[in-house]
């Protein structure tokens, strides 16, 4: 049976049986605010958590993916664009839903290399919304809501 050890903030599993130590690292994703004619390319989820909400698009990196990397096959998943990476726009601390996963997510800049915008995988629609239109009340995660504002802030 695994319990936690010391302080229940550190967040680690400890099973006093075998010695297996589990750290609660949060989960690392990359996701790209994509700009094209002026307008900022949202996502609608598909599935939970906030099924029906607004969302930049984006994803869990996978084991020794690099963030760029994950960036543009998460995009090519659920758009079916090809993008071109541009300069990190900031990394913010989040929860994956109500009671998730903690997550460290990346946010880049982007812009549209080629192919036909089509919602795919985990997405229902896109939709792209004039900076000073986006609507904020309807994004999925505090952390996408935090990247927006900084990349509109910065634009």
């Amino acid at each position: 049976m695994f319990g936690r050890r010391g302080d229940e903030r550190d967040a680690v599993l400890h099973c006093p049986a075998c010695g297996l130590v589990i750290y609660d690292n949060p989960a690392p994703t990359a996701s790209a605010l994509v700009v094209r004619d002026g307008r900022l390319m949202l996502t609608r989820r598909a599935r939970p958590p906030y099924e029906g909400m607004w969302d930049v698009p984006g994803g869990f990196v996978e084991p020794l993916e690099h963030p760029e990397q994950a960036v543009r096959r998460e995009l090519f998943e659920e758009t079916g664009l090809e993008i071109a990476v541009g300069p990190l726009i900031g990394i913010f601390t989040d929860v994956y839903g109500e009671d998730g996963v903690a997550t460290f997510n990346l946010y880049y800049s982007a812009s549209v290399l080629s192919g036909e915008a089509r919602p795919a995988d985990d997405v229902s629609e896109i939709g792209w919304f004039e900076l000073a239109e986006i609507p904020l009340d309807e994004v999925a995660f505090e952390n996408g809501r935090e990247a927006i504002v900084t990349f509109v802030r910065k634009s």
